[in-house]
């Protein structure tokens, strides 16, 4: 097991750089001493960090194949990615009192709730179309279990959120706040809205940019044709 020692010594820093910031008394010291822009920042950073070297210790991990590779496995990240890409484009900054942080929940506007009409967690649902549709063209135990457990914690946090604020907003706070939104399907919200058009834009301009680096960065051809 001695090869695998990297990769789970980097999971073991993801999970606890998530876990430590939750303790009731360690945000707020961090928050008071750096102040919020600044541990904002500063988690934001070290939490990438820690991503790109799980990333890429799952690559250098001992490669155990589970099934072979076939060409219409890479199909399924490129469908699932532009959609992936969209969603965090519109989750990320919005005001959303679903969300892990809880963003500005005095800016949310419970009757037109945006892509919280679609999902309560755009960030989350969109993580999880990226875990997810990566393990068929990944088919080796690293990626699978790398993979396989974003998604699980994609969707245990979607249900774990949504059980948290019910408990600490009470039944009718969270019937008024979330009786527009939906946990995962359709509702339009206000996505024809000229700053939603943008965020799809770009979240779709970010796609094509992955697309081009992914061959340099991650070392994989992303479409079939190109292999």
């Amino acid at each position: 097991m001695g090869g695998w020692g990297e990769y789970l010594a980097a999971w073991a820093v993801f999970l606890l750089s998530h876990m430590l910031p939750a303790r009731p008394r360690l945000r707020p010291a961090l928050v008071s001493l750096l102040g919020q822009r600044g541990y904002v920042t500063l988690y934001s950073c070290a939490s990438v960090a820690v991503l790109a070297w799980l990333i890429a210790a799952s690559g250098r991990a001992p490669y155990l194949p589970l099934w072979d590779w076939a060409a219409w496995q890479a199909w399924v990240p490129n469908v699932a990615m532009p959609f992936a890409c969209v969603l965090l484009a519109l989750g990320i900054g919005i005001p959303n009192p679903f969300s892990i942080g809880g963003a500005r929940p005095e800016r949310f506007d419970a009757a037109r709730p945006g892509i919280l009409g679609v999902t309560r967690h755009p960030v989350l649902v969109g993580i999880t179309l990226w875990a997810a549709s990566h393990i068929p063209p990944n088919g080796d135990l690293a990626s699978v279990t790398l993979f396989g457990a974003f998604a699980l914690m994609g969707l245990v946090g979607m249900g774990a959120l949504d059980r948290r604020r019910r408990r600490a907003w009470g039944r009718e706070a969270w019937l008024r706040m979330s009786r527009r939104t939906a946990l995962v399907w359709p509702g339009v919200g206000e996505l024809g809205k000229a700053s939603a058009m943008k965020r799809i834009a770009f979240g779709l301009a970010v796609w094509l940019l992955l697309l081009w680096l992914h061959r340099p960065l991650i070392g994989a051809v992303p479409l079939p044709a190109l292999r």
